[in-house]
């Protein structure tokens, strides 16, 4: 994940707007999900246009603020559930959804409420808690073993030095509890050779993905989103490191073809069982917009259009990505 808001003067404006809305056609109306509220930046747009509703999620309770700003002046068209996205199908829905949407950065104000935890230059109690959660970071790093934790900051950090900053963590946790300042400080220690700006990048994403289970949450979404969008609805989401890319473009693929592109799907006997690619091309952000807000850079946005109603069985998803959601799964248990 990374920051999907410009500057402080624009909190509602969200990574690849145009580029999302010229996909989902609010201008034509119908009801659609975001499953991402944040700051409520899609949300705010798509609403814009009188024929449209809005059902939205977030997890982070701190959204519940704008949600009800939100309500008062849209009423009917607007209903906010602080849900994780993963709870798609326990929510009460419309029969008819036109499309669904994810942003899984984070936004600015999360990124400046250091109590969190998301940023570098955050103090005291490692956290890194999106909402609705069963642990947080400082669980991770005062229980995990140091096998666990290279595996973690290996898989889901993609982080080089992830067997030093492990020996390091377990080492210096023996003296005391290590504090955000404290792991920052780790991780620059172990990488002194690397002129990359923010050396706890990857350190920071692998402990978020564990302790949010982002791995389970998005497989879990897509899976239902699926089944929840309706005959030619779409689904759009933007994602910002290549684990989660990885997940979303082997699903679109596999879906979007009546002769399955997987092994792990079933040959559909109907054409009408798949989606089809909107963008065969991932979309990313202009040389405009990432000078205007660079953690934007990141960013890649992939649609798919339903076309047919009959059920489609995504086992095959958990299936494919088996290995890392049994790591979280297991890791997530402290």
């Amino acid at each position: 994940m990374s920051a999907t808001i410009v500057s402080d003067k624009n909190l509602h404006y969200p990574v690849l707007l145009k580029e999302v809305l010229n996909i989902i056609s609010p201008q034509n109306g119908g009801t659609y999900i975001d499953c991402t509220f944040g700051q409520g930046g899609y949300s705010k747009k798509i609403l814009e246009f009188p024929d449209t509703k809005v059902i939205a999620l977030d997890r982070d309770p701190k959204s519940k603020t704008i949600a009800i700003k939100f309500k008062k002046k849209f009423k009917d068209r607007f209903d906010f559930h602080n849900r994780k996205f993963s709870d798609l199908d326990k929510i009460r829905l419309p029969k008819k959804i036109n499309g669904i949407i994810f942003d899984l950065g984070f936004s600015y104000s999360q990124i400046k409420d250091y109590s969190k935890g998301l940023s570098f230059n955050s103090k005291g109690k490692l956290n890194m808690k999106m909402g609705l959660n069963k642990i947080s970071a400082d669980d991770v790093i005062k229980k995990l073993s140091v096998t666990q934790l290279e595996l973690i900051f290996k898989l889901f950090g993609e982080e080089e030095k992830a067997k030093q900053i492990s020996k390091k963590i377990i080492k210096e946790r023996l003296l005391k509890d290590i504090k955000t300042e404290d792991l920052v400080r780790i991780i620059n220690l172990s990488k002194q050779n690397f002129t990359k700006k923010n050396k706890a990048t990857k350190i920071f994403q692998a402990l978020r993905i564990l302790v949010n289970n982002e791995i389970s949450e998005l497989v879990s979404a897509l899976s239902k989103s699926c089944n929840i969008v309706s005959d030619n609805g779409v689904i759009a989401i933007v994602t910002f490191h290549s684990i989660e890319d990885r997940i979303c473009k082997f699903f679109f693929n596999s879906i979007t073809s009546s002769k399955s592109v997987s092994r792990y799907l079933p040959i559909s006997k109907s054409e009408e069982f798949y989606f089809k690619l909107i963008n065969k091309k991932v979309i990313t952000p202009t040389h405009e917009e990432i000078d205007a807000n660079p953690p934007s850079r990141s960013a890649k946005l992939r649609s798919i259009k339903r076309h047919g109603i009959e059920k489609i069985e995504t086992k095959f998803l958990s299936e494919k990505f088996e290995k890392l959601l049994e790591i979280e799964k297991t890791c997530s248990k402290l």
